[in-house]
């Protein structure tokens, strides 16, 4: 199998948690960050733009994806400028949809053409994909997150649409596919296999990045040890 070193797909942080995200900073697998509001309510994080400059205070040479929270455009827009004002390191997350279904198209075509850099988000199906590809061009640098933990939570296997997805991006140089939403971290391999550019990981999975190669002989026997100190720990008695 591969090494870390030797993968080509670029891994990015998906996360709202400071500490972590600094301590993440300092490993140099780790080539960006991404975060959603989603996460950033549950981290506990009330002001917005406090803990995003924040964020950027100490990271200002890596990409970071902050993403919009409104459901009209026009305030999408606004936000959208506002975020993007924040450094030249920051790609604004627009949603592929507004919660009615309406589709952000025009708003991310409109948005790259003035150059903003952005993180089209939310996306599922080639057809998403596809329109969304086109609206972005190369305009400016810009990232498509195909949720691919979440489609394979449905049962399909991600890995066919993802390859596909690669093969309607390439026409364009600037923009790159990621591999959202990983529910292990056998999928940055995965990422890795079908040429996609980046995937974002969440900071639980990406604890596990030093298992990576591990000897299972060794790993079969670290959990045997596991099993036998917490009976020990639970006082079991049969």
């Amino acid at each position: 199998m591969k090494t870390l070193e030797q993968l080509k797909v670029k891994i990015f942080a998906d996360g709202a948690d400071l500490d972590g995200i600094l301590e993440l900073y300092r490993n140099p697998h780790i080539t960006g960050f991404t975060t959603n509001p989603t996460l950033m309510q549950k981290s506990g994080i009330s002001d917005y733009e406090k803990f995003s400059r924040q964020v950027l205070e100490h990271i200002p040479d890596r990409p970071i994806s902050f993403e919009v929270f409104s459901d009209e455009f026009d305030e999408m827009e606004r936000q959208a400028r506002k975020i993007a004002s924040w450094g030249k390191n920051v790609y604004v997350k627009i949603p592929v949809t507004n919660t009615r279904r309406e589709s952000s198209v025009e708003l991310v075509r409109k948005l790259a053409l003035e150059g903003v850099q952005l993180n089209v988000t939310a996306l599922m199906t080639l057809e998403q994909v596809s329109k969304v590809s086109k609206a972005l061009e190369d305009h400016a640098p810009s990232y498509i997150s195909v949720f691919a933990g979440r489609i394979a939570d449905t049962g399909r296997d991600p890995m066919p649409l993802m390859k596909e997805a690669v093969e309607i991006m390439s026409a364009y140089k600037t923009q790159e596919l990621i591999w959202a939403s990983p529910r292990e971290l056998l999928n940055i391999f995965h990422a890795d296999e079908i040429g996609c550019q980046v995937i974002t990981v969440t900071h639980d999975i990406l604890k596990k990045l030093a298992l990576v190669g591990k000897d299972l002989g060794e790993y079969s026997l670290d959990t045997v040890k596991m099993f036998y100190s917490d009976a020990q720990k639970a006082g079991f008695k049969l």
